[in-house]
């Protein structure tokens, strides 16, 4: 890495002043093997390691390589943000590509790529890398880790490593941070050591820190998240929801639509009437002109308000049929992948809907749904958590299904209910105060019968 030079040098070089924070001084300051910084939103890691690299690199020739776990393309890579510090700064001396950056006097290089993806002989074009710069560290998995660490093996290369803690058992905490060497560097950094927060962010989270103490301890100050905190929604809520309460409710009716995609997963209909969840009808083996006529058939049966369906894969072309029928006015089509309605809160629609469905079962009076053990486990099931900019973000769909061991499909269809708001001034009809058992509310039933006759 060359002889070391001051803080004080670095921010002349070139006759441009950068500042930069006490707590980020050692990347400039010291030499370890790894420079490991975590903490909680608003730290300023990204941009610290950001201005820290394109200094070194006007000083003299070096690769640097921006490593992330999963890169489909150069947006997905901390590019845009060199060339953003690039511009504020006026650094004129960088030469920008599109998948590459390059300082015009030293030769400096800024290299992008994806672990997963690599193999073993891509990933030797590493081997002469002076310093590897991974963000968002807490995706990479052990096996990226276990052919990225012997790969920097030039004299004096570093590794820096800037990530928000997922859980307990991020693998690169476990084998890095948990138990730092002496050639391990290890700080936290938070919104309040960052002197260049703005007093904006700095209400944001003491407003967290007022209403959530846990999600402003895991957004805020970056500590992990429990296994049971990673669960989007409460078993306790869901359970409370089971408990029969409301005898009938006049909101208007919307119908969540989840098309199967694949041989094993179900075509599921949602039936919701504001705080009552009715029930579900489910479906296996449907080609798409028979999910098209049992939708008609519920349209003219029931005559929802909105019919809301999952489009992506095969429902594309239930919502084609649907339309060229007349129902054009009735069916709205969700990809879970869109950008949310909301996209200061939630990462993509998915999020949202199923965001949604999360607070619509703490919310009062109490909602209502049909007791059901797949349901309960496909709504317990669902792990949160946050990405940088504090953003809602589920675990993939992929991943949820290789634990359940089946698709969330009545889940998916009670969260596509949520797609968009329904304009509702109706209220549930409880039983006597809300909560009765199963027998009192048969017994009450009895006793209509009894009358009637």
């Amino acid at each position: 890495m060359g002889k070391r030079v001051s803080r004080k040098k670095v921010a002349e070089v070139g006759a441009v002043t950068i500042p930069i924070a006490q707590k980020f001084a050692p990347l400039l300051q010291e030499h370890k093997r790894i420079k490991f910084y975590y903490g909680g939103r608003a730290g300023g890691k990204s941009y610290a390691f950001a201005d820290s690299l394109l200094l070194l690199a006007r000083q003299k020739k070096i690769l640097i390589a921006c490593l992330r776990e999963i890169q489909d393309s150069i947006k997905d890579s901390v590019h845009k943000l060199l060339c953003d510090r690039i511009a504020v700064f006026g650094l004129s001396d960088y030469r920008i590509y599109e998948t590459r950056i390059e300082n015009k006097v030293t030769g400096s290089k800024f290299i992008f790529k994806g672990l997963r993806d690599q193999d073993i002989q891509k990933i030797k074009s590493l081997e002469g890398v002076d310093i590897a710069w991974i963000e968002e560290a807490q995706t990479i998995t052990k096996k990226s880790w276990s052919i990225l660490d012997p790969t920097i093996r030039k004299d004096g290369s570093e590794i820096w490593i800037s990530m928000n803690r997922e859980t307990e058992h991020d693998p690169l905490w476990q084998l890095l941070a948990a138990k730092p060497d002496s050639r391990t560097l290890v700080c936290c950094c938070n919104y309040y050591d960052n002197p260049f927060c703005p007093e904006e962010i700095k209400i944001q989270a003491q407003k967290c820190r007022d209403e959530n103490p846990d999600d402003y301890a895991h957004i805020w100050l970056g500590a992990p998240v429990s296994q049971a905190a990673s669960r989007l929604i409460a078993a306790k809520d869901v359970k409370a929801a089971f408990e029969p309460k409301i005898d009938a409710s006049d909101s208007p009716l919307v119908i969540g639509l989840d098309i199967a995609r694949f041989g094993d997963d179900k075509t599921s209909f949602c039936f919701r009437r504001g705080r009552w969840c009715q029930r579900f009808e489910t479906f296996s083996k449907l080609d798409n002109v028979e999910v098209a006529d049992k939708a008609a058939f519920f349209i003219r049966q029931y005559q929802p308000q909105r019919v809301f369906m999952d489009i992506g894969g095969q429902g594309a072309g239930v919502y084609d049929i649907l339309k060229d029928r007349g129902f054009g006015e009735i069916i709205r089509g969700v990809y879970f992948g869109a950008k949310a309605q909301q996209y200061e809160r939630y990462v993509n629609r998915r999020a949202e809907m199923w965001g949604r469905l999360g607070e619509w079962l703490k919310e009062q009076p109490e909602p209502q749904l049909p007791f059901d053990d797949e349901l309960f486990e496909e709504l317990t099931a669902v792990n949160k958590k946050y990405d940088h900019y504090g953003r809602l973000q589920l675990e993939e769909k992929d991943e949820l299904k290789k634990r359940l061991g089946r698709s969330p499909d009545k889940g998916d269809a009670l969260a596509l209910t949520f797609a968009e708001p329904v304009y509702d001034t109706g209220r549930p009809q409880l039983y006597g105060n809300g909560r009765v058992s199963v027998e009192d509310m048969f017994m009450e039933n009895a006793k209509r019968r009894i009358k009637e006759w």
